[in-house]
């Protein structure tokens, strides 16, 4: 599935964040309300500047565009590439990405509500190389 890069949001950390809007039920629940999010069983992300690829069990996943969807965080903020490029880099540090599935994308990032929601559905991908 190719994913509209309008309906993602690469969020740059020591643990990087992709969410995804809109839920895709393949992916379990996220049950995290102290803030650690579990390993997402069968499922790898590869990380890359032009295409970010989350991969499932049998014919699950998607594809994003990355290098024109939106990156935040990080001390870099300069331009859409700049952020993927270190958002990449953040994912190969920390061996791969948190990937989080919801009914759409909040409008600010507050991840105890998020983590709490019970709606949810991810966790941790380790990279592929």
């Amino acid at each position: 599935m190719l994913l509209d890069p309008e309906n993602t949001l690469f969020v740059r950390g020591a643990t990087p964040v992709l969410l995804l809007a809109p839920v895709h039920d393949a992916l379990p629940l996220v049950a995290a309300p102290d803030g650690a999010v579990p390993r997402c069983e069968g499922w790898s992300i590869v990380p890359r500047l032009t295409l970010c690829v989350v991969d499932g069990p049998g014919d699950h996943g998607l594809v994003v565009p990355a290098f024109v969807a939106p990156v935040v965080g990080g001390a870099n903020d300069g331009g859409a590439s700049s952020g993927m490029a270190d958002w990449c880099e953040d994912a190969e540090q920390a061996g791969g990405a948190v990937v989080l599935s919801l009914d759409q994308l909040p409008d600010t990032l507050n991840w105890s509500v998020l983590l709490s929601s019970g709606t949810v559905r991810g966790g941790f991908m380790p990279a592929l190389a």
